[in-house]
């Protein structure tokens, strides 16, 4: 990716996590690789830790703590009623950007 993708994906990335999260739960490594095989290949986990833990504390997201067969209990995230709301005004908020965006595009007003 080159740095302007870089920096627009760091805009978005906590709405890109709630989607995946809508998806089905998941732990932080898991969404990584999940980002990676999209396309996503400079995502690194830190990053998407970050983001976790920022999502955990705004009360987005459900946790548990579920035993791992290597090391400590992994944490599972799931969208909870306030983060499925979040993720609506992000589709949202999206959908205007995208509009505006094809506009300034094509030279309309």
């Amino acid at each position: 990716m080159g740095k302007q993708t870089t920096e627009m994906l760091k805009g978005v990335l906590e709405g890109i996590i709630l989607a995946v999260l809508a998806r089905r739960p998941a732990y932080g490594y898991e969404i990584t690789a999940w980002l990676r095989e999209q396309g996503f290949a400079d995502i690194v986990e830190g990053t998407v830790y970050a983001l976790l833990v920022r999502i955990e504390q705004r009360g987005l997201v459900d946790v548990e703590k579920v035993p791992s067969e290597k090391g400590p209990p992994r944490k599972v995230y799931s969208l909870n009623a306030q983060g499925r709301d979040q993720l609506t005004e992000f589709w949202r908020t999206w959908s205007f950007l995208v509009n505006r965006l094809e506009q300034l595009r094509e030279g309309e007003d």
